[in-house]
């Protein structure tokens, strides 16, 4: 039976440990990060907007992708899933719509910043309200759903360590379960905010952050797999227009050992073919996989 992810994610938040977060953007690759036994991973807007629309995230992405796009996740793996909410998609009604989508979807917790679209903070009233408007959702419809507070409005000079942990404790008087600061730099302003604030925090791996005793609960390691991926996909092409056929036998040669050298059995088929044996008429079996001239499981 499938235990529920929310709980599952509070649960290993309890553990005496900073979890390390690596970013999805598809199902495949949350797959990959369930293999390798991370024990949460995220979905931002930035690898939706890349993976998806093939462009930056400057506000394209709408919410119905972002929820689709965790629904196929949350499908394929059994691993937490935090999904970035962006500003909340509109003011705080439009906010508990968001929560309401992202619950539904299964996603375990969502991040929502109290930025303007423009590098500037919103006034912390209005950033708080959004916050205890998604609470007001997630205690209808699952109590153990994460609201994360992200800190990103730091337009001007008047962005200091004081100044954002004064936000933060508004947004956990409203309900936020952590805290999700993009500011900080250097231990001793981590340290500060560990201190000062009543709730455990998410950090960027670029904050530079390295003591879990300065409250870290979860070290996010974004989308540097995207960045990965596209790399390897480029270099993969570029050799392939290079050197053509004699580049993709050379590959293959290199990759027969790898987890994914034979991507059949990696995504899967053998054990839908044990399905089908399982539940399909024999003959049925027999006539799909008998005159192929694909993938035999």
């Amino acid at each position: 039976m499938r235990k529920s992810m929310t709980i599952l994610l509070r649960e290993r938040l309890a553990e005496p440990r900073t979890l390390r977060m690596p970013g999805a953007f598809n199902a495949m690759s949350a797959r990959i990060i369930a293999d390798g036994g991370y024990p949460v991973m995220s979905l931002s807007e930035y690898s939706v907007a890349a993976s998806l629309l093939g462009t930056a995230a400057r506000g394209l992405v709408t919410l119905d992708e972002m929820a689709a796009t965790a629904r196929y996740i949350t499908a394929a793996v059994q691993t937490p899933l935090l999904v970035d909410a962006g500003r909340g998609h509109g003011n705080a009604i439009n906010a508990m719509r968001a929560a309401e989508m992202f619950i539904q979807a299964g996603a375990a917790g969502m991040h929502m910043g109290d930025h303007d679209g423009l590098g500037e903070a919103i006034p912390v009233e209005e950033a708080a309200g959004k916050i205890a408007a998604c609470v007001h959702v997630r205690d209808e419809l699952d109590p153990d759903f994460l609201i994360i507070a992200r800190l990103d409005g730091q337009g001007g000079d008047e962005q200091t360590v004081e100044t954002m942990v004064h936000r933060a404790k508004a947004y956990v008087a409203a309900g936020a379960d952590l805290i999700y600061p993009r500011g900080p730099s250097g231990d001793d302003e981590i340290a500060q905010m560990g201190r000062s604030v009543a709730a455990p925090l998410v950090l960027d791996r670029g904050e530079g952050a390295r003591l879990p005793a300065l409250g870290m609960a979860i070290l996010s390691h974004g989308d540097q797999a995207l960045q990965r991926s596209a790399g390897a996909m480029w270099d993969y092409l570029q050799g392939f227009a290079a050197e053509d056929v004699d580049y993709v036998l050379r590959f293959l040669d290199q990759v027969k050992q790898h987890p994914t050298g034979n991507m059949h059995e990696f995504v899967g088929f053998p054990a839908i073919r044990e399905l089908e044996e399982r539940f399909l008429p024999e003959e049925d079996v027999v006539n799909r996989y008998e005159n192929s001239l694909g993938y035999k499981p």
